[in-house]
C-alpha cells in the first residue's frame, strides 16, 4: 500500500476483492475511509462494515453479491492529488445515468451525490462507483 493516497489504496483492495469473489477485505482504517465505507452502505453496495482494533484500527468492509454477481462493477478515483476536481452545488456529477454513486467531500461531511444534490453543497468529488 502506498502511503500518497490512502483513499486510492481503499478503492483498488475493494476492486481486487470483487475481482477474485472474497467475501470482506480488510485494511487500515482512517476517518474518510469510515465514512466512505458508510456512504457505500446507505446506497447498497456492501452489506456492513466494521472497525475494529484499538491503536491501530483495522475497517472490515462485508462485500455485497447478489448470487455471483457483485454489487460494486467499478470504482474510480475522480480528485487525485496531483488534480483536484471540485463542483458546485448544480454540477454533481450523475454516474451512469443515476445507476451509480458518486461521493463528494462537502463542508457538512463525506456525502453521496444523491444527499449533496438535497443539501444543495458541493465539494470535492472523491470517487465513483457503479
Amino acid at each position: 500500500m502506498s502511503l500518497a493516497d490512502p483513499l486510492a489504496d481503499m478503492l483498488t483492495c475493494i476492486r481486487n476483492a470483487v475481482a477474485v469473489g472474497h467475501k470482506t477485505v480488510s485494511m487500515p482504517h482512517s476517518r474518510m475511509k469510515g465514512e466512505i465505507a458508510r456512504v457505500m452502505k446507505s446506497e447498497g453496495f456492501v452489506r456492513d462494515f466494521v472497525v475494529e482494533g484499538g491503536l491501530k484500527k483495522t475497517l472490515t468492509v462485508y462485500l455485497k453479491y447478489m448470487g455471483s454477481e457483485p454489487s460494486i462493477r467499478g470504482l474510480q478515483r475522480y480528485s487525485k492529488s496531483g488534480l483536484r476536481k471540485y463542483c458546485g452545488a448544480a454540477d454533481v456529477p450523475r454516474v451512469l445515468g443515476g445507476l451509480g454513486v458518486a461521493i463528494l467531500s462537502t463542508s457538512s461531511g463525506i456525502l453521496s451525490g444523491k444527499e449533496a444534490r438535497e443539501k444543495h453543497v458541493g465539494g470535492e468529488v472523491l470517487c465513483t462507483i457503479w
